[in-house]
């Protein structure tokens, strides 16, 4: 958390409000916020000058498209919010929140703030010319999008014939399909009526069909609810996210079911919470 709704709720924002903005200055609060360069005057001599462009996602990984003065490619501004990272667009005059780790000033005075609770979330500077992948090296091992075309039921098929590991783990992993997480595998698994510890291996091509249809449901409709606070999640306004007011299973352990009106239930798994119904998921 944040998952792909969140993330792209955030990059949707973004690509909003700061396109046309000149980065004009900086403060880094909490050092090791700050990936590459190691050096947090270099982090923010790269960033001086820029001009944010536009905004681009790949799986929960934000990448924030720099042009330099002279119209020539200015790198880019990367981020990862993992659990509790916010990027707030602020007027400066705002005060300063206790666990806010970086400030970005932007011209006709606005301010892109990082707010960061767990101090789990990074920040990458990316000088032009320079591959992302080979900076921000998690982007090397992301599976498919899943509303690309690589991410089709032949391709989930393919991926989890010889697998026996429990489908909600499989949803979980990155190098399957990018951008899920806790949240909407739990909510993908109970439209396609899969229990989360079902064997990979053992679902048919009716049900995979369900599951690939299901994830791209629940994801569509939580980015047009504006994604899911739980706990720390804003968009770059600071609002909440609508979607956990309509959530099938997740975070509703012991509450009717919207179907059938059966208790929901919650189990460990590998670590992680897992939601289900059990009349509804079979």
């Amino acid at each position: 958390m944040p998952e792909l709704p969140e993330v792209e709720t955030v990059r949707r924002g973004l690509a909003r409000v700061t396109p046309g903005h000149r980065l004009e200055g900086g403060q880094v609060l909490l050092s090791r916020a700050i990936a590459h360069p190691a050096d947090e005057t270099a982090f923010l001599k790269g960033l001086i000058g820029s001009t944010l462009s536009d905004w681009h996602r790949r799986g929960k990984y934000l990448l924030g498209q720099l042009t330099q003065a002279d119209g020539s490619p200015g790198g880019y501004l990367g981020v990862h919010l993992r659990m509790t990272g916010q990027l707030l667009w602020l007027d400066p005059k705002t005060p300063v929140q206790t666990h806010c780790r970086v400030r970005l000033w932007l011209s006709e005075n606005h301010e892109l703030r990082y707010v960061d609770q767990r101090t789990f979330g990074r920040l990458w500077w990316v000088p032009p010319g320079v591959a992302p992948e080979s900076i921000m090296t998690g982007l090397c091992t992301l599976g498919p999008e899943p509303f690309d075309d690589s991410f089709s039921v032949a391709y989930l098929r393919q991926r989890l014939a010889r697998s026996r590991r429990p489908i909600k783990n499989a949803l979980l992993d990155q190098a399957l399909v990018a951008g899920i997480g806790n949240i909407y595998a739990d909510e993908a698994l109970f439209l396609s009526g899969l229990r989360p510890l079902t064997p990979s291996d053992r679902i048919s091509s009716q049900r995979l069909q369900r599951l690939h249809s299901a994830i791209r449901k629940v994801l569509t409709t939580s980015i047009e609810s504006g994604g899911t606070t739980f706990s720390d999640y804003r968009d770059i306004y600071g609002i909440n996210g609508n979607y956990g007011g309509v959530a099938w299973v997740y975070d509703r352990d012991g509450e009717p079911c919207r179907v059938c009106a059966t208790p929901i239930c919650r189990l460990k798994l590998a670590g992680r919470s897992a939601h289900y119904c059990p009349q509804c998921q079979r």
